[in-house]
């Protein structure tokens, strides 16, 4: 995803509020999610549609993204959006070569940015390098909702100044959405000896076409024919776990809500999440001679009346 761009992945414009990132992402999820769409370049096209709108749909990491480009995970926080495009632009034009970002081997870049300026005064002074510690960094790292409730193991790729660097990474069972990860030691590196900083991976659960997630609980429609929801019934659903039987009592409505405790994600350090089964009610969109007569008859039987005031 480094040289394309989260506006042009999702076909919006910079200026788009979020409720269009959101339709974009829905419609585009609906044609490329893996378990609607076999062909071989979906999943990579919907894996690149769903980092889009993680970072589009957050408006603190869009905005980052807005003020630094592809950069914007690897800046450090609190650096000036003004300062750091000066500093870029002073090593594209000849600044010497070396030193952390790619902005020179000392802490004055010329053009009036002065490194200690930028960063805190972490560099000992402008005589000659102190011991500092390295920088934290972050990074997200988007899991479905499936391994969030399975847990995972991923390989990650991390670029620094020393190249790339693969590491293993185990995601736990029960991950929740915006929960940060810390990779001992994995951030950037010290100065003078100090000790590396931290990569902090920030969990995001890319939406699910059937699934809604929020906190532990998970979301989940269920769909019912007018004679299920008036008579009562016991149907199969699917959760992130398998699948789970959800007693329908007699008389039910479309919008309620029929819990399931402790079915949706675990958590290592409580009680798990609830899976709860939001009713649909659905009509034939074509009936037989047959149906119509039976529905006529209900019709001129029942004195029910849906719009009627209880």
């Amino acid at each position: 995803m480094a040289d394309q761009d989260f506006y042009e992945v999702l076909g919006v414009g910079r200026d788009a509020s979020q409720e269009e990132i959101q339709r974009a992402y829905r419609g585009l999820a609906r044609t490329y999610h893996p378990d609607l769409n076999k062909d071989p370049g979906a999943e990579e096209r919907f894996k690149d549609i769903s980092e889009a709108y993680a970072v589009l749909s957050d408006p603190e990491t869009r905005k980052r993204y807005d003020a630094f480009g592809a950069d914007f995970r690897q800046v450090p926080p609190d650096v000036d959006p003004d300062e750091w495009r000066r500093a870029r632009a002073g090593a594209a034009g000849g600044a010497r070569p070396g030193f952390g970002f790619g902005f020179g081997s000392g802490p004055d870049l010329g053009g009036g940015i002065d490194l200690d300026d930028l960063f805190g005064g972490l560099f000992g002074g402008r005589g000659g390098f102190g011991t500092f510690p390295g920088a934290d960094h972050e990074a997200q790292i988007d899991v479905t909702v499936e391994e969030a409730y399975q847990g995972t193991e991923r390989g990650i790729s991390i670029g620094g100044a020393d190249g790339t660097r693969t590491l293993d990474v185990k995601i736990p069972a029960g991950v929740t959405d915006g929960q940060r990860i810390r990779l001992a030691g994995q951030g950037g590196r010290g100065g003078g000896g100090g000790p590396p900083g931290d990569l902090y991976l920030v969990v995001r659960i890319v939406p699910h076409p059937r699934y809604r997630v929020q906190g532990g609980d998970v979301s989940v429609d269920l769909p019912l024919s007018p004679w299920e929801a008036a008579l009562g019934t016991s149907v199969a659903v699917d959760i992130p776990g398998g699948e789970a039987k959800v007693t329908v009592p007699a008389g039910t409505s479309s919008g309620q809500r029929l819990r399931l405790r402790g079915r949706g994600l675990p958590n290592p350090r409580g009680k798990p999440g609830d899976v709860y089964a939001e009713v649909l009610i659905m009509v034939p969109a074509k009936l037989s001679r047959k149906e119509r007569h039976l529905f006529e008859e209900l019709a001129a039987e029942s004195s029910f009346d849906p719009r009627r005031r209880r």
